[in-house]
């Protein structure tokens, strides 16, 4: 296969440099449309099969809020206080180590929950969540009403327990992989999960779309900003993939590696 361009990779570059954040809180309702967050919410699999009761108990205790990008939800060290629902937007949970390098946990994508772990003990955040692009719109539920719909709907809180246990299962095989597998294997692992979540196939081709600097994929793999560059050039030179700031295309998963 020729090294070509696929004609819908053409696109224009747009700079957003957004470094004021602006938080607007609005009780029950969202920033799309005249959709209530509750009807938002019931997209979640989390929500799938609760009670209408319990959806009328959330309509008194869901919050919405907007973000720009760079900006907190919230930091090391605060409170535990609430769970996050994404609606719209990326949003990374990251750590700072002592010589000030990022490690980057999870990049989220719209319709994930995250800092679950207030509802099983955490008392203080253990990690940040930072907003990655322009506007990133969320709603947040406090754990301690959380808690009440957990007593009242069973079903949920064994969903809980569920994704609790999918993160954990997550953490460990990132660990193997930090251990086991060099950095070019971890980078191509990051090409090919994001790929398979996110990816749109185009017959052998899949597209990915993501808001990720190759600084960011290397502090997610535990790598370099300058491994990744290099990964990624030889992997383009290869015709294995293809690559703008923005969009990342795999010629042939199979092919990958």
């Amino acid at each position: 296969m020729t090294n070509i361009v696929p004609s819908f990779l053409l696109f224009k570059k747009h700079i957003c440099c957004v470094k004021v954040c602006t938080v607007l809180i609005i009780q029950n309702t969202f920033f799309m449309k005249s959709t209530t967050a509750i009807e938002l919410l019931r997209n979640f699999p989390l929500f799938e099969d609760m009670p209408e009761a319990c959806f009328s108990k959330l309509e008194s205790v869901v919050r919405c809020q907007k973000v720009s990008r760079y900006c907190s939800l919230y930091e090391m060290g605060d409170p535990s206080e609430n769970i996050y629902f994404l609606m719209n937007g990326t949003v990374k949970t990251c750590t700072i180590s002592n010589d000030g390098r990022e490690v980057i946990k999870t990049v989220l994508h719209p319709v994930s929950m995250f800092g679950e772990l207030g509802l099983v003990g955490e008392t203080h955040r253990h990690e940040s969540a930072v907003a990655m692009n322009k506007d990133v719109e969320f709603c947040t539920i406090s754990v301690r009403a959380f808690q009440q719909l957990m007593r009242a709907d069973h079903a949920l809180g064994m969903r809980i327990l569920h994704i609790v246990g999918k993160r954990l299962l997550s953490v460990e095989q990132k660990l193997e992989s930090l251990i086991f597998k060099d950095a070019r294997a971890r980078i191509i692992d990051f090409l090919k999960d994001t790929a398979n979540t996110r990816g749109r196939r185009v017959g052998f081709e899949t597209l990915f779309k993501h808001c990720l600097t190759q600084q960011d994929i290397a502090n997610l793999t535990g790598t370099s900003r300058q491994t990744v560059t290099s990964v990624l050039n030889d992997l383009r030179k290869d015709n294995l993939i293809y690559f703008n700031r923005n969009t990342i295309l795999i010629r042939d998963m199979g092919k990958l590696s």
